[in-house]
Parts: C-alpha cells; sequence; structure tokens
C-alpha cells in the first residue's frame, strides 16, 4: 500500500510532506485547503481530534506530526534523519525533537489564543509568553550559533520538526526574526534544499519561501487575516 499523507495547508503537517521529499520515498499527497481559519469538515472526520497530519500506511492511520515523522522516518527510510542512542549526537537530537512540539509550538498557540482575546502584549496575562518567546529565540539562536543544525553536524527530523515554527506558524502568530541572525542563517540553510522546495511547492504553493525565511513575518494567513480585521483586533 502506498503512504498517504494527508496535507493541511498551512499547517504542522508540512513537516511529513518535508520529510517524504527529504527520503525520496512514493507517496499520495491529499491537500486539504483550511475553510476559512480551520480544517475543513473532511478533514475532521479523518481522526477522532480532527488535526493535522494524518497519514495512512495499509491498516495504520496515524496522527501527531512527531508520531508521523518518526514512523515515517522509521518504517520508510529505514531510519535516515534519526539519530540513534550510542551515537554523539544523540542527546541533542533527543532534546531538539522534542523541544518543537513540546515548548516551542506550545508557547506559539498560547500566544495566539491570546492574541485573539483583544488583550495587548504588555498586558499582564499576555506579556511573560511573549518574554517566555523572546527567550526560547535566544536559546535556539545560541545553539545555532555553535552547529549548522539542531543536533551537531548533521541535517536530521529534528530541523523538520523545528522550522514549521520558524516559518508557516508566523503565519499565524507573527513575530520578528530579526535579532536572531543564526536562526535566520539556518532557514537559509533550509531553503537551500532542495527537498524542502520540493515538499513547498507540492504542499503549500501559495507560500512564498524567500518571505517564510525573512526576518519579517511572512503575511498573515487569509482567513485569519479577515477574522482579526472583522473584530477589529
Amino acid at each position: 500500500m502506498t503512504l498517504t499523507v494527508h496535507h493541511l495547508g498551512y499547517s504542522q503537517s508540512d513537516r511529513v510532506v518535508w520529510l517524504c521529499e527529504e527520503l525520496g520515498i512514493e507517496y499520495e499527497l491529499k491537500k486539504y485547503d483550511r475553510s476559512p481559519v480551520l480544517a475543513p469538515s473532511e478533514y475532521k472526520a479523518l481522526h477522532p481530534l480532527g488535526s493535522a497530519p494524518v497519514i495512512e500506511d495499509g491498516d495504520v492511520k496515524l496522527a501527531e506530526s512527531a508520531a508521523c515523522v518518526e514512523y515515517v522516518a522509521q518504517t520508510h527510510g529505514n531510519g535516515r534523519f534519526v539519530v540513534k542512542p550510542g551515537h554523539k549526537d544523540y542527546p541533542e537530537y533527543l532534546y531538539w525533537f522534542h523541544f518543537t512540539n513540546g515548548t516551542m509550538m506550545a508557547g506559539l498557540i498560547k500566544m495566539l489564543s491570546l492574541s485573539m482575546t483583544g488583550l495587548k502584549e504588555d498586558h499582564a496575562a499576555v506579556a511573560p509568553h511573549h518574554a517566555r518567546h523572546g527567550k526560547l529565540l535566544e536559546f535556539v539562536d545560541q545553539r545555532l550559533s555553535k552547529v549548522p543544525w539542531l543536533a551537531g553536524d548533521q541535517f536530521t527530523a529534528a530541523d523538520i520538526m523545528m522550522v514549521c515554527c520558524l516559518t508557516t506558524m508566523r503565519c499565524f502568530m507573527p513575530y520578528d526574526l530579526g535579532a536572531y541572525p543564526h536562526i535566520l542563517a539556518y532557514l537559509k540553510r533550509v531553503a537551500a534544499r532542495e527537498g524542502y522546495r520540493r515538499a513547498m511547492q507540492k504542499g503549500d504553493p501559495e507560500l512564498n519561501i524567500d518571505q517564510l525565511i525573512a526576518a519579517a513575518p511572512p503575511p498573515m494567513q487569509k482567513g485569519l487575516a479577515e477574522m482579526v480585521r472583522a473584530r477589529g483586533l
């Protein structure tokens, strides 16, 4: 059976598309547009929680981007882009692979939710989250001042997990990267990868890679921009 990747535009599922392209494996890509901000009903029907990504592989149906990336890398990629126990970079790989969703993405989602309340960034309920986000970006920038890729010298699935937070998610939660030169250099290395460029062309052709990797945030996702305007936020 062919691996099927159900990709919701402007979402974490771009990680799975990118991994498939890096691996050069055969897969079927099914693309879904947001309606207008959240997933359409046909996507929500794929999994009880209705979130992206979802992959199908024979009798297997799996959600959660980290689980999908791990599954595809191990099952279809023979462990490529995964650092094995015993390797000198294994602890760093393990940390950064899980840092992305456990810390970075969680913070972005919280900030996005708070931004929809209309509270200003200096509000007592909001300011600590923005301050912490700045610390997280400094932390990532410091790491990338020492190594070209998060786990060390080699590109790994930890990078595939991270990049969405620094690119696509800024279409929902805009933030500037101008103070983080090592992150910007890192994103240029990402954008130079043919696998990444193919994945974005197939999965999100409307997104401009040069805008995604720039210091200034890319344009806001259309549906969200309309919601923000309608609410006067």
